[in-house]
């Protein structure tokens, strides 16, 4: 029996890779999506979003995300940008849970900027999974989350359950190198909106039309930033 289940747990873990490695990259065009191109400046945080087939996005959105990688790097030597979740290959109004919106191509979460006790950037992130390690308003910072949470939206800080461990616990968020990327990010013409938590926007001092809050009935955004598409 136990050799069956392992030959069963193989066969479908191969097929699994070869799917999605050799066949949906190639199929997923069809529908209007294509893999995010990686380069020495844009990386996956994690090799997970690219298992799990979480970092397909639409062909004008992949341009963007080079060009304000290259962009970044060029003001800060050798620092680049990370991705988190993206969008699945296939079909519009899919949702990728947990997210509510992440379900048409145009949309993608990427980290925030982090810096070493000197103050230099550096590419290490406070999350294995990206996600779950907040830079939280201090008491004279307006405090969104706690307003939704008594407003009974649970799920607001839900993402602290996700972190799959905290690591690099002596980096500290960089509200210089966070400001630039965002900023860059912020210029790309087609880029509609951008969600970050209000109290950095107030930290970061973003006045641009196209930073907005994006409700209690999300999840809170001081772990990452959104951003999408017209």
């Amino acid at each position: 029996m136990k050799k069956k289940k392992l030959k069963r747990i193989g066969v479908f873990t191969g097929l699994y890779l070869l799917t999605s490695f050799l066949i949906i990259p190639f199929v997923a065009p069809i529908f209007g999506r294509e893999k995010i191109k990686e380069t020495k400046f844009l990386k996956a945080h994690s090799f997970f979003y690219k298992l799990a087939n979480r970092n397909y996005v639409r062909p004008e959105l992949n341009g963007t995300l080079g060009e304000i990688a290259a962009a970044f790097e060029k003001q800060n030597s050798g620092i680049k940008m990370s991705y988190l979740d993206a969008n699945f290959p296939f079909m519009d109004k899919f949702p990728l849970l947990p997210h509510l919106s992440h379900n048409d191509g145009k949309k993608i979460d990427v980290s925030l900027i982090y810096e070493n006790p000197n103050g230099q950037l550096t590419n290490k992130k406070r999350s294995i999974s990206g996600y779950g390690v907040f830079e939280a308003p201090t008491p004279k910072e307006h405090n969104q989350i706690d307003i939704c949470k008594s407003r009974g939206n649970w799920q607001y800080d839900f993402p602290k359950y996700l972190t799959l461990g905290n690591i690099n616990k002596e980096i500290e968020f960089s509200r210089k190198g966070t400001r630039q990327l965002v900023q860059l990010i912020l210029e790309q013409k087609n880029v509609g909106k951008l969600f970050i938590e209000p109290h950095l926007k107030t930290r970061l001092n973003l006045r641009n039309g196209k930073v907005r809050y994006h409700g209690c009935q999300a999840v809170r955004h001081d772990d990452h930033i959104h951003f999408q598409l017209k």
